[in-house]
Order: C-alpha cells, then sequence, then structure tokens
C-alpha cells in the first residue's frame, strides 16, 4: 500500500513539474468563437448557413449562379450525384489540397452536399472557417432532397423559370 501511495505522489509530482500533459489550443478556439457567435437560438441554421431542400430548389429554378460540392467519396457518387452546370466532386479527404481549394469558386453560392448532410457540414463548417464567406451546407443533403421533391422529380430537370 506504501509503495502505491509513493508511486501516486511521484506521478502527481511528475505531470505538475512537466506542465499540463494536453491543452487545447486557444487561438483556434478563440477563431472558433467567433465564427460560431452568431449561433443561437430560432436562426442558428441561417447563420451555419444551412440551405433547406426548398431553398435550394428555388435558387436553382429561378436560375441564381450557385455551384454544388459534393464531398462524397467516388464509391459513394458513382451512382448518384449533381448534374447542375459547374458542380463540383471533391471528396472530403482531398478537400483541403490547395489543388482542391483552388477549385472552389468565390464568386458564386457553394452549396455542399453530401448524403445526409453529416460530412457536408464539418467540410462546409470548416471552409468558412478557413476564408470561404459564400459556402452553404444542403441540410439533410440528397436524401433530403430527394424527400423534398420526391424519386421521379430527383431524378428529371428542373425547369428554370425566366
Amino acid at each position: 500500500m506504501f509503495i502505491r501511495l509513493i508511486t501516486a505522489v511521484s506521478l502527481i509530482i511528475v505531470m505538475t513539474l512537466s506542465g499540463q500533459v494536453w491543452s487545447y489550443d486557444n487561438v483556434m478556439a478563440q477563431s472558433y468563437e467567433q465564427l460560431f457567435a452568431p449561433v443561437h437560438g430560432a436562426k442558428a441554421g441561417k447563420a451555419l448557413h444551412m440551405m433547406p431542400p426548398v431553398v435550394f430548389v428555388n435558387h436553382v429554378k429561378s436560375g441564381k449562379a450557385l455551384v454544388t460540392l459534393d464531398v462524397r467519396t467516388p464509391a459513394e457518387s458513382g451512382i448518384y450525384s449533381s448534374t447542375l452546370p459547374g458542380s463540383l466532386a471533391i471528396p472530403i479527404n482531398d478537400l483541403f489540397t490547395k489543388t482542391s481549394l483552388d477549385r472552389i469558386p468565390t464568386d458564386k453560392k457553394v452549396v455542399v452536399v453530401c448524403q445526409s448532410g453529416t460530412i457536408a457540414a464539418a467540410a462546409g463548417t470548416s471552409l468558412r472557417h478557413i476564408g470561404f464567406k459564400n459556402v452553404y451546407i444542403l441540410k439533410g443533403g440528397f436524401k433530403a432532397l430527394t424527400g423534398y421533391l420526391g424519386v421521379k422529380q430527383a431524378n428529371s430537370p428542373l425547369k428554370v423559370m425566366k
């Protein structure tokens, strides 16, 4: 028992003398504090740049300039993907390379999509965090879009209103 006590006290002394074993990056935490400061209450989704399917479809139908950015892997997007003009497909694991970031336009709305919206939310939030102010996230992903439009209409070209 005495040996365990000595071992525990020694461990505490070593940890105290060596400083914290783990700490977070305070500068990065402050940058996230700024990013998420406007996120509260009923307008949290808007502050997070979440775009509901109805808003996305209305943007497409009205002919507004936007680019979809599909962040799924090639295996996930092999059958079902965006065919809108200017669409990009950059898997999340390649998204933050200089070459990929250079492909993302800054003069149009960019709507990040994935199957369910989860990976798109991470990618879109991260893109906004590094400076892309024009990035939005399709809330619920392709699943929500298909649910909103219905399977038949989701697989047919949308008619653009003039």
